[in-house]
Formats: structure tokens, C-alpha cells, sequence
């Protein structure tokens, strides 16, 4: 009887140490700064901020400047909304202005207000959000189909 006892107790054990991992993997995100694309968004933004904090072509440092903080407004605006269709919609406008965001550099190092290389990392940083933010959209519309 020892034997079925051990047995019986370990499968509970493993039973409940599952249900726990489970937990802790969909624990809930309360604020939106707890968002990893919202933290690369506030990173790259501030990145845009200071790449042309001299620049005297305001036309074009306020576009490039709306664009960038575009994507970490409407991630924060998104995920305060009701419901993630509502959040998703968000997204997806978070996601299209990286990719301004990401053709306002090719501008930039074109007319020279930037260098080759600045322009090449914030292009990837850019595409990299819009990865990111690309991936949350499937894990949330993943998430709604269960």
C-alpha cells in the first residue's frame, strides 16, 4: 500500500507544481508600463529625441518625433481601452507608425541630418518593435481563441 500512496501523492504533487508554472506564465499584466513593446517603444522614443534634439527643420522633427511617440501612446492608449479587440486595433496603429518611424530615418540619413550609422541602428531598433509588437498581437489574438 506504501507503494500506490507514494504514487498517488507524487501525481498530486506534480499536479499542483503544474497548475502553479501555469500561473505564474499567464500572470496577468496590470499596467501598461509593465508591457515589454511599451518599454522598447519609451527607449527608441527618447533615442529619437536626443538624435535630433538640435535640429532646425522643425517640419521634420515633428514628424519624426509624433511618429515615435505615436507607438508608445497608442500601446498605453490600447491597453487601457475595454477589451483586447479595442487593445489590438491600437496595436496595429502602433505598429504602422514604427514603420514611419523607420522611413523618417531613411529621410534623415538621406538629407543628411543623421549618420549612416545612427540611421542603420534606429531602422533596426524600429523593425525590431514592429516585431515585437507583431508578436503580441498573435499571442493576444492566440490568447482570445481559447
Amino acid at each position: 500500500m506504501a507503494g500506490l500512496h507514494d504514487s498517488t501523492t507524487e501525481r498530486l504533487h506534480d499536479k499542483i507544481k503544474n497548475q502553479t508554472i501555469k500561473k505564474k506564465k499567464m500572470a496577468k499584466i496590470e499596467n501598461f508600463e509593465d508591457l515589454e513593446v511599451w518599454k522598447s517603444a519609451r527607449i527608441l522614443t527618447k533615442k529619437v529625441y536626443l538624435d535630433f534634439n538640435v535640429n532646425k527643420d522643425y517640419g521634420f522633427k515633428d514628424q519624426i518625433q509624433r511618429c515615435s511617440v505615436s507607438v508608445m501612446n497608442n500601446i498605453a492608449e490600447g491597453f487601457c481601452r475595454n477589451g483586447d479587440k479595442e487593445f489590438h486595433q491600437y496595436l496595429k496603429v502602433a505598429k504602422a507608425s514604427c514603420g514611419e518611424l523607420k522611413s523618417m530615418y531613411y529621410l534623415a540619413e538621406d538629407i543628411q541630418y543623421i549618420n549612416v550609422d545612427t540611421a542603420i541602428e534606429r531602422r533596426l531598433e524600429a523593425n525590431n518593435l514592429m516585431n515585437g509588437i507583431g508578436k503580441f498581437m498573435q499571442y493576444l489574438r492566440n490568447s482570445n481563441k481559447k
